[in-house]
């Protein structure tokens, strides 16, 4: 009843209000009419005055501002009509009047009430304090004046965003309520219903592909064991107006170019919980290039531009193709110059042979020239830090090939989520643009915290913080630290990519650590004491390599008991309990990579070598080699190819130095045999020492989980690896021929970092080898 009451009292309010509305209008079109059009020739109306009456919350001054007239003014029909609308723009009133009293001009108003509150009820989806948001940035918030428009263009905007996500049954009632002093409030009372989901896809007309190899090509899916993770079985027109492009396309590129989708049906069933699509489609013939030409404008590089269309005669249609191809001659045109280069294609159907005539043609228009480059969106990292990346230089010919690379280098810094870069043209020039780089910045810094417990740990943590571009200088600082019993450390890291204006890097870091080497019966034998620093020098050598040149000071502090390894033991006797090693190290990395987390193309080659100099207490030499390889020869799949080696030893008599020593087994090595495990052991004690010499090999087919829509951040993989650990030192590596295993896994790029979990088969057993079916790792790929 308090409700109907008000609801009435709001009728009957308006109502006495379009009353004297019509009055006050009625009055004003007599007085116009008195006055005869000799008169108001002879005479117009100068305004001496103008007042606003009905206020109660607006100021008058907010109003008058917006009026098209000032004191001084000719006052007519055609002006008093401005003004009215220019009053109800405001969006503060509800209605207007205007009558003219003497030499003065009046407007009579009546205020929209103001809303006094907004609650949401029955909220399941959504928080209140996002909505209320939603609503107070269309113009429905608390302390605004109440408008019934805005209101309904928040109310349906609420709705789209319910069925977005499935939720197609919703309904959403609105409630006001008068609470005094021309004041109202609103009440949004949502009934969410629940959320549909595909219950069954049916495609009709499909004769040249099975209904499975549609599904693969489409988002939307029934729901499966997998979709808990994906939501694709969730219905939304959005999603299944993307679907109907996704089919579009997947014919186009198969060469039926007569396809079409004659209807699309969503039927939603009684309870709403469940959608059946029907799509109804007419394939036609599919059809071959008969003849492919190219003309228009080729600036006499007819035979270059020719070679980058990749289309031949007889070959199927593709539109995907074609799309390549303009886009591939419209690149090239762009590393001369032309940037708003033009190429368009005609197509000519035979209906009879099932054929198409393509023809490309090319339209150059004018030479660039980049007049300015302007950075946009750092809020927070320097222009110049985004400056030194960009390739394309102000006041020279326009270079598309440069500003690809630019885009590149300036997403490789890792500073921003975005990098759009925009060709603006000069007013008043035809062969001059600005080029305008727009960022978005992300976060850069970083908090790890891990805890938990291990047989030799009741408790322990692992933290690490790390700002890669500290008041947005571009420079990187870390620091990580490790309670663990067995490996306590802690290091700080800087890095500084241009100490020059050429490009050299810098990267420092210093650490200090304690690690414990554990016996049969859990109880340390060895206590290394690590201490030392390094710093590195990188030179650009080519866009996508570089060589690194370092230095570094380490120093080892053993402490054995009688259980130790004897090779520890011995190294003890000949160098003493402390061992300092002051190296040079040099390398050389190239990586071409198209991402550093889930790469698809590209390789990564890096050589090192390190040389212990007389400074210390070694004299050695140590080469390692990491190459990596990833192919991607259909849709989500990707072939990845690893391999490690390396080899070390002692010069002039001097021992080859323990810290030194490599190791291998575990997940990122050979899976299925336990870290570090393979390789020579100790002859008394059973322990992994390591070795001198190693190598590594690991071949993976990954492809996103069946299901996920090819989600490349959840992927299963199946591999093979193989290798092992050589060397001496007072140990026996047993059975010396390389070690094998094969299996499967799963990876997630999870919200705390890539995770990656094995279940491997080791092919090749002998005795001592510790095997490990079930692992898992944190960390990039192999």
């Amino acid at each position: 009843m308090i409700i109907l009451d008000a609801q009435l009292t709001l009728a009957r309010y308006a109502v006495m209000q379009t009353v004297r509305a019509f009055c006050l209008n009625s009055i004003f079109m007599l007085l116009t009419l008195l006055s005869s059009p000799e008169a108001n020739a002879r005479q117009a109306l100068v305004v001496r005055d103008i007042t606003i009456e009905g206020l109660k919350h607006v100021r008058p001054e907010t109003l008058l501002a917006a009026l098209p007239l000032k004191k001084g003014d000719a006052f007519s029909e055609n002006t008093a009509s401005l003004c009215l609308q220019s009053i109800y723009d405001t969006g503060l009133i509800a209605d207007a009047t205007v009558g003219v009293q003497g030499e003065n001009v009046v407007f009579h108003v009546v205020e929209r009430p103001v809303l006094d509150g907004l609650e949401f009820a029955g909220l399941h989806e959504f928080e209140k304090d996002k909505l209320a948001k939603l609503f107070r940035d269309i113009g429905v918030g608390k302390g605004k004046p109440f408008d019934k428009a805005l209101l309904g263009r928040a109310v349906q905007t609420l709705k789209n965003s319910y069925l977005a996500r499935g939720l197609l049954t919703v309904q959403v009632e609105t409630t006001t309520t008068p609470v005094g002093r021309d004041r109202v409030s609103l009440l949004i009372s949502v009934i969410e219903g629940p959320i549909a989901k595909i219950r069954q896809v049916t495609v009709i007309g499909n004769e040249a592909f099975s209904d499975h190899a549609l599904f693969e090509a489409i988002s939307l899916r029934p729901t499966n064991w997998s979709t808990w993770y994906t939501k694709n079985d969730v219905f939304s027109k959005e999603t299944l107006a993307a679907d109907v492009d996704r089919l579009q396309k997947f014919y186009l590129d198969r060469g039926y170019v007569e396809f079409s989708i004659t209807s699309v049906q969503a039927s939603l069933t009684p309870d709403g919980t469940g959608v059946d699509l029907t799509v109804v489609l007419h394939e036609g013939v599919q059809h071959k290039i008969e003849a492919v030409k190219l003309s228009g404008e080729l600036l006499g590089r007819d035979t270059e531009l020719e070679s980058l269309m990749g289309i031949r005669p007889r070959e199927t249609y593709s539109a995907s193709k074609i799309s390549s191809a303009k886009a591939a001659i419209a690149e090239r045109l762009g590393r001369y110059g032309y940037g708003f280069a033009d190429v368009q294609v005609t197509s000519q159907t035979n209906p009879d042979r099932h054929t198409v005539d393509l023809t490309f043609v090319v339209t150059p228009r004018h030479r660039l020239y980049v007049r300015r480059v302007n950075i946009e969106g750092n809020t927070r990292t320097r222009d110049e830090i985004i400056r030194r990346e960009m390739l394309q230089l102000e006041s020279a010919w326009y270079d598309s090939g440069r500003l690809a690379k630019s885009r590149d280098r300036i997403s490789r810094l890792g500073f921003f989520s975005s990098v759009d870069i925009r060709l603006v043209p000069v007013e008043a020039s035809v062969d001059q643009v600005d080029i305008n780089v727009v960022v978005g910045e992300q976060k850069t810094g970083a908090f790890r915290l891990s805890a938990g417990s291990s047989s030799s740990d009741v408790f322990y943590v692992s933290a690490g913080i790390s700002e890669d571009n500290i008041f947005g200088s571009g420079r990187g600082l870390s620091i990580k630290l490790d309670t663990s019993k067995a490996n306590r450390q802690l290091s700080v890291r800087e890095y500084s990519p241009y100490v020059t204006q050429d490009g050299i890097s810098r990267s420092s870091e210093v650490h200090y650590a304690v690690t414990r080497l554990n016996g049969k019966k859990n109880e340390s034998d060895v206590r290394i004491t690590s201490l030392g620093g390094d710093i590195k020098f990188g030179i650009p050598f080519s866009e996508d390599s570089k060589v690194l040149l370092g230095v570094a000071f380490e120093q080892n502090r053993y402490e054995t008991n009688k259980n130790a390894p004897r090779i520890y033991q011995d190294q003890m006797k000949r160098l003493g309990s402390v061992v300092n090693n002051v190296p040079l190290s040099a390398a050389w990395v190239c990586d071409t990579r198209d991402s550093p987390l889930v790469p698809s193309r590209g390789y990564m080659l890096q050589m090192n070598t390190e040389l212990g100099t007389p400074v210390g207490d070694t004299i050695y030499y140590r080469g390692d080699l990491r190459g990596q390889y990833y192919y991607s020869f259909a849709k989500g799949l990707v072939v990845s190819a690893n391999i490690e080696a390396g080899f070390g030893q002692g010069i002039l008599g001097t021992p080859y130095p323990i810290a030194k020593r490599y190791f291998a087994g575990g997940i990122g090595s050979v899976r299925g045999y336990k870290a570090g495990s393979l390789g020579p052991k100790d002859l008394a004690t059973g322990d992994s020492i390591g070795g001198s010499r190693f190598v590594v090999g690991n071949v993976e087919m990954t492809v996103p989980l069946p299901g996920s829509g090819w989600d490349r951040t959840l992927r299963v993989f199946s591999f093979l690896d193989g290798g092992n650990v050589w060397g001496d030192g007072g140990g026996t590596s047993g059975a010396n021929g390389l070690r094998y295993s094969c299996g499967a896994g799963l990876e997630w790029l999870s919200p705390i970092g890539p995770l990656k979990l094995s279940l491997s088969v080791p092919l090749v057993q002998h005795e001592g080898d510790e095997l490990e079916k079930f692992q898992f790792q944190i960390g990039t790929s192999f």
